[in-house]
């Protein structure tokens, strides 16, 4: 998959099949639009583009409103999308300006002059121009003068598994972490890197790698216990995953970090992805560290048992 940070670092195609939107979570609804417009490519012997935008809409259009976050960043799209076999991603900035474009300004200076769309497959509810005033009726009008196709994905053909990525992030933070991989179609995972934390968990064995997420509008799940499985380079590793602000220590922040089984290297600045699969239970403040390894012991039990392990 090529992938462009500009939509001017684009060479228009020949036989370009588009679609465009957030994409966020490439959930089972979305791998639905993506196997059309690649079924399409294939008839006329063109290439497959997606178009989407970072950083998303409302955090140029709305910037103090921080609320927003994401089930991918775009790194993690981006891997999503290539696995899928899309051809061309293009990640273009959005910005006031291109959101001020009128409906036909985007058919024609976006889809048709920088891509060369011969072919467009969309949502039955994709907005886009200035106010979101263009959609279905807008490129269907002007699909004969620009000389190209449009194909739309009915909403019940979508909705018939009723997945939307509102209805994954809710899942996530309220810690039903199997409803949102039935929708996503893929385990949930935080990608994020190994820092030194203050080693409370090798104290009362069971050490623990601390995680930090560099993009702030990644969303991370309700805190709790999960089971987890952690790739690090080629290799994947079972565990338990954390989220919380550890109140049996007083913790101060919120803390992601895993305990993985049968593994004992030093893994420091290395970049990992976590993979999450089942709620075992929400964070709980402790007597003490020894009411806390306790705990733990029989979480490690409740993992284990769920991967097969024991």
């Amino acid at each position: 998959m090529r992938i462009y940070h500009h939509i001017n670092d684009f060479t228009p195609l020949k036989n370009a099949v588009v679609t465009i939107g957030t994409f966020d979570g490439v959930h089972l609804g979305h791998q639905k639009i993506i196997a059309g417009i690649r079924e399409l490519a294939e008839e006329v012997g063109g290439e497959t583009v997606l178009l989407t935008f970072f950083p998303h809409p409302r955090m140029i259009l709305k910037p103090e409103d921080e609320s927003l976050k994401m089930i991918n960043t775009i790194a993690e799209k981006a891997e999503l999308l290539d696995k899928l076999g899309i051809d061309n991603l293009i990640i273009t900035p959005f910005s006031r300006d291109f959101s001020n474009q009128t409906a036909e300004e985007y058919i024609r200076e976006v889809l048709v002059n920088k891509i060369g769309t011969k072919k467009i497959v969309i949502g039955y509810d994709h907005r886009f121009g200035k106010d979101r005033q263009g959609g279905l009726e807008e490129l269907q009008h002007l699909s004969q003068p620009y000389g190209f196709e449009v194909y739309e994905i009915p909403e019940q053909d979508i909705n018939e598994v009723a997945i939307s990525s509102t209805r994954i992030r809710e899942a996530l933070l309220a810690g039903n972490i199997e409803l949102a991989n039935q929708f996503l179609g893929y385990p949930f995972y935080i990608t994020g890197k190994v820092i030194k934390g203050d080693q409370i968990g090798r104290k009362i064995g069971f050490p623990t790698a601390n995680i930090v997420v560099e993009e702030r509008y990644k969303l991370i799940p309700s805190d709790g216990i999960y089971s987890v499985k952690v790739k690090i380079g080629f290799e994947t590793f079972f565990g338990m995953g954390y989220i919380g602000s550890r109140p049996t220590v007083m913790g101060q922040t919120r803390n992601i970090e895993v305990n993985l089984f049968n593994f004992d290297t030093e893994i420091y600045n290395q970049t990992v992805q976590i993979e999450f699969y089942n709620f075992i239970r929400g964070d709980s403040k402790f007597e003490g560290l020894d009411a806390l390894k306790a705990q733990i012991a029989k979480d490690k039990i409740a993992v284990q048992t769920i991967f097969g392990l024991i």
